[in-house]
């Protein structure tokens, strides 16, 4: 048996009192988990701790907390793994992030996460007529959607997701992921409508940042960041779906520069995402940046020679990376989730000499 000392931090939004930290020494072994000793801390000094749990083996998803400032479950975190990750020799366990605070470590995830996924319609649209039996789906789909299939809805993703800090009506990590298990899912009928309404959404799938936070949260290898970037490449590569938030010609003016470059332009990519400097569409744009950009100049962080004239070119290297790439008849999709890596396939000694 070791001591653990946890920092729990409290809050009961109906005393009216701020919240506040509190420290229990627990003891138990080491490989324990951290809900384990959260429910032992309540059971010996503080029966009024409120903490949600179920099944505790990392199915349910109902554990979500921050440990030592980051997203996990619970259960699925053993006390000697927190303690090595913290900083003052305590484990300090808070609830999670973007989500209002019923008490102590719960939050109202009905608020946030789960009419997130109410939005993005979690069902399958069936296709028409209905099979008398059931639908026969190529293996290579469903592997396809298999790793979407694996969230358990704790909520991980959404605690961490910078973008919501910032936009809290943007639909998110967990639902775009959940998206993605019916757009990816060749029984459903309204693929298209289904892209269209996350693209046309301006709080929808152009709103994520590429941060990678989701990606680290998720106790289950779902990626939703990957997720949101493939319903992007569908919704722009595949339905060439134009959106008012003008994603899609964002993302091909970022290409297209980096194509003609070598590296980033950034003074070219605001207006070539609006098709130009003398766009029409652009000159909004354009003065509403002025302030920014006049900024930049005063402290030196940009000078009017780099931001006119580039100094750098594609290399005829890079630019036959592009040309090789766009030749191909069809995009390949990793989904490592699943297939493992390249050392995965490599015969065996046995199968290399026969």
């Amino acid at each position: 048996m070791s001591e653990f000392t946890l920092r729990l931090r409290r809050y009961d939004p109906e005393s009216g009192e701020p919240p506040y930290w509190e420290s229990h020494t627990i003891e138990l072994e080491p490989h324990r988990s951290v809900l384990e000793g959260i429910l032992q801390a309540r059971g010996r000094f503080d029966g009024s701790i409120g903490i949600r749990c179920s099944c505790r083996a990392a199915i349910c998803g109902s554990c979500g907390v921050r440990i030592n400032g980051q997203p996990g479950l619970a259960c699925h975190t053993h006390l000697d793994e927190a303690l090595e990750r913290s900083t003052d020799g305590t484990i300090a366990v808070e609830p999670m992030g973007n989500m209002p605070v019923i008490k102590d470590l719960i939050v109202d995830m009905d608020a946030v996460h789960w009419k997130k996924i109410q939005s993005v319609t979690p069902w399958l649209l069936a296709r028409e007529p209905v099979p008398e039996r059931e639908y026969l789906v190529d293996r290579e789909a469903m592997v396809d959607v298999t790793q979407s299939m694996a969230c358990i809805q704790c909520g991980a993703c959404v605690s961490d997701c910078l973008a919501m800090e910032v936009d809290s009506d943007f639909t998110g990590p967990a639902a775009l992921a959940k998206a993605y298990r019916f757009v990816g899912d060749p029984r459903d009928a309204e693929h298209s409508e289904r892209l269209t309404a996350m693209s046309e959404d301006p709080h929808g799938l152009y709103t994520c940042t590429h941060c990678f936070k989701c990606v680290d949260a998720c106790p289950k290898g779902v990626n939703p960041m990957g997720q949101i970037m493939r319903l992007r490449r569908i919704a722009g590569s595949d339905h060439h779906i134009e959106d008012r938030n003008n994603g899609y010609r964002h993302e091909h003016a970022f290409v297209n520069n980096v194509r003609r470059n070598g590296l980033l332009h950034e003074a070219d990519l605001l207006p070539d995402s609006y098709g130009g400097k003398f766009n029409p569409r652009a000159v909004p744009e354009l003065l509403a940046s002025m302030p920014i950009a006049i900024r930049g100049l005063l402290r030196g962080k940009i000078t009017p020679k780099k931001a006119l004239l580039h100094p750098h070119k594609a290399s005829k290297e890079l630019r036959a990376i592009f040309d090789r790439i766009e030749s191909k008849p069809e995009r390949y999709e990793l989904n490592l989730y699943v297939s493992g890596t390249d050392e995965d396939n490599e015969p065996t000694t046995t199968e290399a000499l026969a």
